[in-house]
């Protein structure tokens, strides 16, 4: 290849026209994935193409897998993988590259096999390959591509012999299809998906297109296959047996993403039999909203790039369906396939389990911002012809998919006159879905109004239809097809933008950024992120994302958002004997649920039984009365928690898996207070430099408590720092602050504590300080009382501002140190971590951990795990209980030793536990890329007073 290919404006030469994709069966599709020769040269010129020759030796050269990329195989020596977020890691010099552009070949000889037909002709298929390709098959040069994630097939039977068949493809890491494809990943090159060669027998279909309409008046579809070959249609369950090119009307159920009810068809042409799953659906934009089948929908959706932690974006059909079955586990309803069309066999999954999918077009010059869109592609009529080439690429492949109801003309590429020109093919091809584009405001060439990131408050204002911009915008359905960034520690603030889509129907709701972390699996890290492999430019841990971890372990945000999302409403009813459930699925009654209730005391479940609801329509509630409460509980706290579970196993989830849940509260919790005394009750007792009070030894001279009964203390202060999360070190959209920085700034990870007091009284050990931090005038003045029964100890605990505080506090609370402790007990929220604007799926119960166990495991380490609204715990031989209930934390490292550390292999774990007890913490937000904690979840410095109440438990 020459570089004037790798570097002119084209999308390729020799493919196929571009159709519908379908899985052929074994005897007619030879998987040529599997074991590849490879040789990689540092540069595009660096060998000539006598490799692609019969008769070439490459038995010297390495083996690599295809699929796969030639970075993440061979332990290094082929090169490393490299990430940015959207600047180009090359020259911006369209649509040239540069000279050191790593350079793939990969061979592989094959046989065709015994069975293999005589008759007709063949197809070598590509699905993708990064970030282009140049083909040759038995020495005959057959074609080039560009268009990483996009299928192209050439015509090969009369180059095909019967047996040592040579396959020679070349890649190039870079070419002007690169500035096309900034879209926020790792740069992977490489033949990443599959390689087939398909059997193409004369007759046999070309491309066809099926549709499928449903008319929610009549109940009734209507089926049109319109096809390049003359053939016959059959749907043996209703009946139909069509020639291709007629309509035929009858009575059908309606594919949907919560009902996704398929029929098994056939295409029968002269040459072969076509497999068909039919979906009945229409899609339009009616009312202002976003119909299908008549009725507005509400988008549950996440962002989803493709990502394995071995093999990038090379996946397999089992991950495919883990990453489906997930999504359906955690109440999600949508997919957005950025920023490009997935491998196709992820939308027969799609198809089958119920996804609403927005397919986006393998398109983003998000890079091009740096010079203020100067030379953008898509808006230079050179590169038209290769943005329509990649339009057509998707929109051909996958418009049979019922899943699909919008298409994305692409991410962040700007605007411009390339954009409108796909937008204007898309809808005359077809006209059965909607368009979607988020980067023009203007909305000319979509049929919806899109945003990334907008806050609570703008969202409000476009939900009332006051947010001006364009006639055509502000008439139009308002999705956010980014929101709430899943970056480390969060996303927060997700149940008050749920509130706002539940609340205005022009808000049908959003598409969370994103899917999963992409931690690269490394030896020595752990996972590895951005700057690991020694980019000299990258974005750090900034592609590490998502709802799961890289492993696809849930993060606490997808636990938080299926809580969040739940399509079933059960809240008190407001008589104290009933419990309102809603309906709050689009289309399906709720007869596949079963309801279950259990009553708790002091958070322990103490009866349980059945709760027979009706199967309401989707946005029907009914009130359903509540058993009496079984009797003897009445000096603790108490509540009902009432659970939607799927009544039988479905094809996603088995029978009784947790749908939905909701807490009723009966009797308030009694505050914890000392015991009368039994016996008489000395007060603070000094000598030997030793203060005792009730079961605790303080510090005579610091009143620092040592010793609580037998379990040594120590280092028990106020705290306000924490290793501040990625949402903490963003940069808010709608302010420019950054609260990581302005902590950093005003010293708050190193606070100082001055000793003003310490004051043994005639019932109370009194200590007073003065914490603040360096080169600052303001402080907190805090004082500790200590008071005890004689076998448990209380400390109250004072805080009160000192001069003007600029900036809200990380937490509130006291830290110390426990000598040992592993099993961890509490009455409070849990089992996960849970934040002020992150605790919605956060259950009030009793629940049981290891100390290790409640860290989160955070790519790049940062402020996690903390448990809230605590009645009590027990740790280390120590019972705690708060007044009022408290967020705690514990772990085997310091808060400075996590803020140091880079990655989870930093942590070292020591044999002390260090405990904190916050009375408040600040909110998470979504800053790494979006709005702060909106204001009611600021930790603000102002007065406070909290307790505790310890004892040595026996």
């Amino acid at each position: 290849m020459t570089n004037h290919y790798v570097e002119d404006y084209s999308p390729g030469r020799g493919a196929l026209t571009p159709r519908a994709w379908y899985p052929l069966s074994d005897a007619k599709a030879l998987s040529l994935n599997g074991s590849w020769r490879l040789r990689v040269s540092p540069t595009a010129d660096a060998e000539d193409d006598s490799f692609a020759e019969p008769g070439f030796d490459a038995g010297d050269w390495a083996r690599v897998v295809v699929p796969g990329h030639w970075v993440l195989q061979g332990d290094g020596c082929f090169g490393r993988p490299a990430y940015t977020n959207h600047r180009y890691p090359f020259p911006v010099d369209p649509p040239r590259v540069p000279t050191e552009n790593p350079t793939g070949d990969h061979l592989r000889v094959f046989d065709l096999p015994e069975d293999w037909p005589a008759d007709g002709g063949a197809v070598l298929r590509f699905d993708g390959v990064e970030s282009c390709a140049r083909v040759w098959l038995n020495g005959t040069d057959i074609g080039e591509f560009k268009g990483s994630r996009l299928p192209h097939e050439f015509a090969v039977g009369h180059l095909l012999e019967r047996s040592g068949n040579v396959l020679a493809v070349r890649v190039h890491q870079w070419s002007a299809g690169s500035y096309l494809e900034d879209q926020d990943q790792w740069w992977l090159p490489g033949i990443f998906r599959d390689v087939t060669l398909l059997h193409r027998p004369a007759g046999s279909a070309g491309d066809f297109f099926v549709h499928a309409s449903y008319d929610h008046h009549t109940g009734r579809g209507t089926l049109l296959v319109d096809s390049d070959i003359e053939g016959r249609v059959t749907v043996p369950a209703l009946g139909i047996d069509i020639a291709t090119g007629e309509t035929v009307t009858v009575p059908v159920c309606p594919w949907s993403a919560e009902v996704p009810t398929l029929y098994e068809g056939e295409l029968t042409t002269e040459g072969e039999r076509v497999p068909l799953r039919i979906g009945f659906r229409t899609v339009e934009s009616a009312d202002g909203l976003i119909k299908v089948n008549g009725r507005a929908v509400l988008f549950k959706g996440v962002n989803r790039h493709e990502w394995h932690r071995e093999t990038g974006r090379a996946l397999d059909l089992e991950t495919m369906r883990q990453d489906v079955l997930l999504m359906k586990r955690h109440n999600l309803n949508a997919v957005r396939t950025s920023h490009y069309p997935p491998h196709p066999a992820f939308l027969d999954l799609c198809d089958e389990y119920g996804l609403w999918v927005i397919d986006e077009c393998d398109l983003e010059t998000h890079g091009f911002v740096e010079q203020a869109w100067r030379d953008n592609p898509a808006d230079d009529d050179r590169w038209t012809p290769a943005l329509l080439d990649r339009a057509a690429r998707m929109v051909e492949r996958d418009k049979n998919h019922p899943s699909v109801i919008i298409w994305s003309l692409g991410n962040e590429a700007g605007t411009g006159r390339g954009l409108t020109a796909m937008a204007e093919w898309i809808h005359a091809r077809d006209t059965s879905r909607l368009v979607h584009y988020e980067g023009d405001g203007s909305c000319r060439d979509t049929d919806m109004y899109s945003r990334m990131y907008a806050g609570h408050a703008e969202v409000e204002q476009i939900g009332k239809e006051l947010d001006g911009g364009t006639r055509k915008r502000r008439e139009l359905p308002f999705i956010l097809c980014e929101y709430a960034h899943a970056m480390g520690n969060g996303p927060g603030g997700l149940a008050d933008y749920q509130r706002l889509f539940e609340a205005y129907d022009r808000l049908q709701g959003g598409f969370v950024w994103e899917w999963i972390d992409h931690g690269i699996a490394h030896p020595g890290l752990g996972y590895a992120y951005g700057g690991d492999f020694g980019e000299e430019l990258h974005d750090g841990n900034f592609v590490c994302d998502g709802l799961l971890f890289p492993d696809r372990r849930p993060s606490p945000g997808l636990v938080e958002y299926k809580k969040v999302i739940e399509p079933v409403r059960i809240v008190p009813d407001g008589t104290g004997g009933s419990v309102r459930v809603t309906n709050g699925y689009d289309f399906a009654d709720l007869s596949a649920l079963a309801f279950e209730w259990s009553y708790q005391a002091d958070g322990e479940t103490v009866a349980s039984g059945s709760l027979s609801v009706p199967a309401l329509a989707p946005g029907e509630s009914a009130d359903v009365k509540l058993p009496q409460p079984p009797a003897g509980h009445e000096a603790v706290e108490t509540q009902w928690t009432v659970r939607a579970v799927l009544a039988a196993d479905t094809a996603w989830a088995p029978e009784g898996h947790e749908i939905a849940w909701g807490q009723i509260p009966v009797a308030a919790r009694p505050l914890p207070v000392l015991r009368p005394a039994v016996r008489p009750v000395l007060g603070p007792v000094a000598g030997d430099g030793v203060i005792t009070l009730g079961p605790a030894a303080f510090d005579a001279r610091t009143g620092a408590p040592k010793a609580i009964g037998a379990i040594e203390v120590s280092d028990l202060r106020l705290d306000v720092w924490r290793a501040p999360t990625d949402n903490d070190e963003g940069t808010d959209w709608l302010t420019g602050s950054c609260d990581a920085k302005l902590w950093r700034d005003l010293g708050l990870h190193r606070m100082r504590h001055r000793l003003d007091a310490v004051e043994p009284g005639e019932n109370a050990l009194t200590v007073r300080t003065r914490v603040a931090p360096a080169a600052s005038e303001f402080g907190l003045t805090t004082v500790y009382r200590w008071t005890s029964d004689g076998d448990r100890l209380r400390l109250a605990v004072s805080v009160s501002p000192d001069g003007e505080w600029p900036a809200p506090l990380p937490r509130l609370g006291v830290r110390l140190a426990l000598a040992c402790a592993d099993t961890v007990r509490w009455f409070g929220a849990g089992p996960g971590e849970a934040y002020p604007d992150t605790k919605s799926a956060a259950r009030l119960a009793r629940h049981e951990s290891t100390v290790d166990g409640l860290q989160t495991p955070y790519l790049r380490p940062q402020e996690n795990g903390a448990r809230a609204d605590v009645r009590w715990a027990e740790i280390g031989g120590l019972r705690i209980e708060g007044d009022p209930a408290f967020h705690l934390t514990a772990r085997r490292w310091t808060t400075e030793q996590l803020d140091a550390a880079t990655h989870l292999t930093d942590l070292t774990p020591g044999d002390t536990v260090w405990v904190n007890l916050d009375h408040a913490l600040h909110g998470i937000g979504t800053a790494s890329c979006g709005p702060s904690p909106l204001p009611q979840y600021q930790l603000r410095a102002q007065r406070a007073e909290f307790s505790f109440v310890f004892s040595q438990l026996h």
